[in-house]
């Protein structure tokens, strides 16, 4: 008899530093890039600008921030999205179900 027993951590070990994808380092990488590159362009002691200049690196700071019962906070609106704009059918199968399809 074959028994498997898989580790509760194997999808854990896929991932960059046990957190990660490619496509979440990316993403943060493109924000951090983007918010370095406005730093050395934009020169400016406003506090408002200076807020906006980093708003790259924290929103996707933010995004890849890993979160409970999900892999991330990105993650975790694309399945709120796809719960309220995906068309879902329910198929009722009360107490009498016969097998037929009503």
């Amino acid at each position: 008899m074959n028994n498997y027993l898989i580790p509760a951590n194997s999808k854990k070990s896929q991932l960059i530093l046990g957190f990660f994808t490619p496509v979440d380092l990316i993403l943060f990488g493109s924000g951090v890039g983007v918010t370095l590159i406005a730093l050395l362009v934009i020169q400016s002691a406003n506090i408002g600008i200076m807020m906006l200049i980093l708003a790259p690196a924290l929103i996707t700071g933010f995004l890849v921030m890993p979160v409970p019962n999900y892999h991330n906070v990105l993650q975790f609106i694309v399945n709120v999205y796809s719960y309220f704009s995906d068309r879902r059918r329910y198929y009722w199968k009360g107490w009498c179900h016969d097998g037929e399809d009503n």
